[in-house]
């Protein structure tokens, strides 16, 4: 059963890949009362092998890895098809912490961390990766975006988008032309009240280079100084189909 079939964590499989014994048996367990399906891995190819036998809902990565790092097995599993990942990083660990978005990881947790709060950052990522209910199809700036497929085009060549990518660029084309600060689109598309606002910042650069013509000028996405960031199409409503 995969996580889009199941309620809540029920029946979702989570992937733990941590080369520390103690700290995978804890997430593991948290994980496993919550009602999630656990597997495990110790390090990047076992963790390869362990998505390509069975592919999880989710994964959860600790960054410092022996021998193949967390980034390079990012890479090659988002290579096989997307999935959502939270990494694990070390505090303070910043250009780490920003590499592991920039590759295409929907979160991050940084180490020490409680495990009821991983488990809570689990949740979130997985409700938003369900399917959503049925709704309108946004078109904007020459970008389509069907909310209930999560499928997203430019010009109509479909776009590879991460999860928070995809919300990220629906909630803009759902509120065209208001400008919202990174503590807004942190509580409206991430869900959380507090949090590192720099994912934000990674997470707006990132949906550039993949919708703008010109990510170094952007035309869509655009930021308004000391303020925040803006949607807009050159004036005009979004357009909406039933």
């Amino acid at each position: 059963m995969t996580q889009q079939e199941a309620g809540g964590g029920a029946g979702a499989r989570v992937l733990v890949v941590d080369d520390d014994p103690t700290v995978a048996e804890i997430v593991s367990g948290y994980l496993d009362r919550a009602g999630y399906v656990v597997d495990r891995a110790g390090d990047g190819p076992a963790a390869l092998a362990a998505a390509a036998a069975r592919r999880p809902d989710l994964v959860v990565l600790d960054l410092m890895l022996p021998g193949m790092d967390g980034l390079e097995v990012c890479r090659r599993m988002r290579g096989q098809g997307p999935v959502p990942v939270i990494m694990l990083t070390a505090r303070g660990d910043e250009d780490d912490r920003i590499l592991g978005l920039e590759v295409g990881a929907d979160d991050y947790v940084t180490k020490p961390f409680s495990p009821r709060e991983l488990v809570l950052r689990v949740e979130s990522v997985l409700r938003r990766s369900r399917p959503a209910q049925p709704s309108a199809i946004l078109r904007a700036g020459g970008l389509t975006v069907d909310p209930a497929a999560r499928r997203a085009t430019k010009g109509g060549a479909e776009l590879a988008l991460t999860i928070r990518e995809f919300d990220l660029l629906t909630f803009f084309l759902r509120h065209q032309g208001r400008v919202f600060g990174r503590e807004d689109l942190m509580r409206e598309v991430w869900g959380w009240d507090f949090g590192d606002l720099s994912t934000v910042t990674v997470h707006v650069r990132r949906l550039r280079g993949k919708v703008e013509d010109d990510p170094a000028r952007p035309r869509l996405i655009q930021t308004v100084w000391g303020v925040g960031y803006r949607f807009d199409a050159g004036g005009t409503a979004p357009a909406e189909e039933g």
